[in-house]
């Protein structure tokens, strides 16, 4: 048996502008790093936490919490310590309590000689990201795991669905640095919404899902378009509009919120074109005082990587 895992747990972006709740997709190179051993005493220890101020209390920890989860179920005669390197802000909407969630129930699942399939992986996690946005749900879990594009058909029972990526399309986030708790984006939103919103929203979110299948880019443009959560928690974030415009501008197949935000994404076709829509939105906010960070990113099909085992 295995002793020691380091993995990659990436970033990502849910929603997709039509997919609330349902759809979501893996960023490449933007993620945590964290460290799993399997240690003679039972039970899980969290042992190092480096870049943010999380807590170090097993059911306080998002993946402390998803780990109990595992490990209540499997019932091993061995302990796990997690060391987690968080590259990813706490409250930046591109994943980062899913990041922790779903990386310790991964790496735990590996050194365990992986007995649990992906499906469930993502029900252990998403008992920690219960911790973060107070409800379950995998639109940012699913993708880590799976990797790609994912939409979460059911909960209950939880039902995951892989979905194509286009081999030219890019992901360009702009994260301005200030937080949005997940619990208060989502208590913001409306509690019922009109028959022509739902009906808008379904039928952009079912044109995306063919736009995915058949690289139909311009359909792409066409779908990306959020009538529901959109036009209340674009309030939140500092300069929305302007960047919005600004990206559509340069050529976006689509701009929208990134989880709960304050991230923002849009999506591209071809490196160029991305790099395009960067520049685009580090213009907007060099004339404010917020500070952020961007990223260029592929779409990571293959969801958390392992990087060294042992």
């Amino acid at each position: 048996m295995k002793k020691e895992i380091r993995i990659f747990s990436p970033g990502t972006v849910s929603n997709v502008s039509c997919g609330f709740d349902v759809l979501g997709f893996c960023l490449d190179h933007i993620g945590d790093e964290m460290v799993v051993r399997i240690t003679e005493e039972k039970g899980i220890s969290i042992t190092k936490i480096e870049g943010y101020d999380l807590p170090f209390e097993t059911e306080k920890n998002m993946a402390g919490v998803s780990a109990m989860a595992l490990i209540k179920d499997f019932q091993p005669d061995i302990g796990f310590e997690i060391e987690i390197y968080k590259r990813i802000k706490p409250g930046s909407g591109i994943g980062s309590s899913a990041a922790s969630a779903a990386g310790s129930v991964f790496a735990i699942n590996e050194l365990l000689g992986r007995p649990y399939n992906k499906i469930q992986l993502t029900q252990f996690a998403m008992k920690g990201e219960a911790i973060a946005s107070q409800s379950e749900h995998a639109d940012n879990l699913a993708p880590a795991i799976f990797g790609g594009f994912v939409l979460v058909k059911s909960l209950d029972p939880l039902e995951i669905l892989d979905l194509p990526t286009p081999e030219e399309l890019y992901a360009v986030i702009i994260h301005p640095q200030i937080e949005i708790k997940t619990s208060e984006a989502r208590a913001i939103l409306p509690k019922a919404i009109s028959m022509k919103e739902a009906i808008t929203q379904w039928s952009n979110l079912g044109s995306l899902v063919h736009a995915l299948h058949t690289q139909d880019y311009e359909l792409m443009r066409r779908s990306l378009q959020d009538v529901v959560a959109e036009p209340y928690r674009s309030k939140l974030i500092p300069h929305f509009e302007e960047v919005k415009q600004a990206t559509i501008s340069a050529g976006a197949l689509g701009h929208g919120i990134s989880g709960s935000g304050p991230s923002m994404f849009a999506l591209a076709k071809g490196e160029s074109s991305a790099i395009a829509l960067e520049k685009a939105m580090r213009e907007v906010y060099q004339n404010s005082e917020i500070d952020f960070e961007t990223y260029v990113s592929k779409v990571n099909k293959e969801g958390i990587k392992v990087m060294t085992i042992s």
